[in-house]
């Protein structure tokens, strides 16, 4: 749980989820939405799939990005343990 608090800390890795709830895309699409270089996004995404936050497919040249819903509900059914 370490590694998804982390990850969330970030506010352009929180960007990036949010681009990503509406969505798959490709690195390149995410990166239009960003000005920073395109290794420092690599660097945010892997940050991201690390915590199982964002899975990732190869489809042909592209790989296409997108929100791991399994690992959000997990968050969510934490933080609710902690309103017991």
């Amino acid at each position: 749980m370490r590694s998804i608090w982390e990850a969330l800390s970030d506010p352009t890795r929180r960007e990036i989820l949010i681009i990503l709830k509406n969505g798959e895309l490709t690195a390149g699409q995410i990166h239009s939405y960003f000005d920073i270089t395109k290794p420092s996004l690599s660097h945010h995404l892997k940050i991201l799939k690390d915590a199982n936050l964002v899975l990732s497919k190869k489809l042909g040249q592209n790989i296409i990005y997108g929100i791991n819903l399994v690992a959000f509900n997990e968050v969510i059914e934490y933080i609710r343990g902690l309103k017991k």
